[in-house]
């Protein structure tokens, strides 16, 4: 029975990076999603409703767009950030923020790239730095805002796809 290991750790019980040098080339995409949770004072003072597809302003500029502008940029330094993820060709990265019920932003962040491993980090560094963003664009206003959720929503083209569906 193969007993479960830990990618990150090679026979030594070290940190390593996964060898991934046999592994196939393929399009790999990840979407992943935050949630910022604010009071409904905010929401309406930034005159939000669910139905919002423009961006919204602070004095700091518009917030939507500033927040893709810092999600993209996190999405190509995450081999940066997090030690053991391999530094990727981004091919693609799109964002979308929508408004929704229950006073929310809701930030999607999808990644694709054709290579040898996945890009389900990128995605999270993505729309963990998007949201990051706008609540940094919005708190001089109201400090009253929770990033309540990041998650990976799907991934595919690897050994195995994932949809949280």
């Amino acid at each position: 029975m193969k007993e479960n290991k830990l990618s990150h750790v090679n026979d030594q019980n070290n940190p390593t990076m996964v060898d991934v040098s046999l592994k196939a080339v393929t399009l790999r995409t990840a979407t992943a999603q935050s949630i910022i949770g604010l009071d409904n004072k905010l929401w309406n003072q930034l005159g939000l409703d669910n139905s919002t597809t423009k961006d919204i302003y602070t004095k700091k500029g518009p917030v939507f767009q500033t927040a893709i502008i810092a999600g993209t940029m996190a999405v190509k330094k995450t081999s940066d950030l997090i030690p053991f993820c391999h530094p990727l060709a981004i091919e693609r990265c799109n964002f979308h923020i929508q408004p929704k019920e229950g006073y929310e932003i809701c930030i999607e962040c999808t990644v694709t790239v054709s290579g040898k491993t996945g890009v389900e980090m990128e995605a999270l560094t993505g729309a963990s730095v998007a949201a990051l963003t706008v609540y940094d664009m919005c708190k001089a206003l109201s400090p009253n805002m929770v990033i309540k959720k990041t998650c990976l929503l799907s991934k595919s083209g690897g050994k195995s796809d994932f949809n949280s569906d």
